[in-house]
């Protein structure tokens, strides 16, 4: 069943209760990375494992994902500033437990490459915080995954 989460702002990142941070570097300049984040969401389940599905709504202010397992989102675009951030939260979903739940990819350049920092922001009640952050090993792994074949992908453009 779909539930709506509080509305959240990009403050969110920095202030969340469970904040799950990952980084990894890639040789994709940032604007390259930024446009496979914020441009090609549909393009987001050939790099990202996780995801079966995407696409933009509103124009680009919103989002619809599916992962595998049946967990649905839908998002509002929060920041799109490229090619250094690009924040979302999730409005709606069948996730259960969640209160709210918002997500920061930040892009610094990094020599010829770029730093990417992932920001998991989420609340809950406390047995959903503590299940989070036993999840945080899967979710770096999936991070660290997704990002390097991003990066595979970006460099075969």
């Amino acid at each position: 069943m779909a539930r709506r989460l509080r509305p959240v702002g990009i403050g969110f990142v920095g202030t969340a209760p469970v904040r799950l941070v990952f980084d990894r570097e890639v040789s994709a300049a940032p604007d390259q990375v930024f446009h496979a984040l914020a441009a090609d969401v549909p393009g987001w389940p050939l790099w990202f494992s996780a995801v079966t599905s995407a696409r933009a709504t509103d124009g680009g202010a919103g989002r619809e994902i599916r992962l595998r397992g049946g967990t649905r989102f839908e998002e509002t675009v929060l920041v799109a500033r490229e090619p250094e951030v690009y924040a979302y939260r999730v409005d709606v979903t069948n996730a259960p437990g969640a209160r709210a739940l918002a997500e920061e990819w930040r892009l610094t350049p990094q020599g010829t490459g770029t730093r990417v920092r992932w920001t998991f922001a989420a609340d809950g009640p406390a047995p959903f915080r503590f299940l989070l952050k036993l999840a945080r090993p899967g979710l770096g792994r999936a991070f660290r995954d997704a990002v390097r074949c991003l990066d595979r992908r970006l460099a075969t453009r």
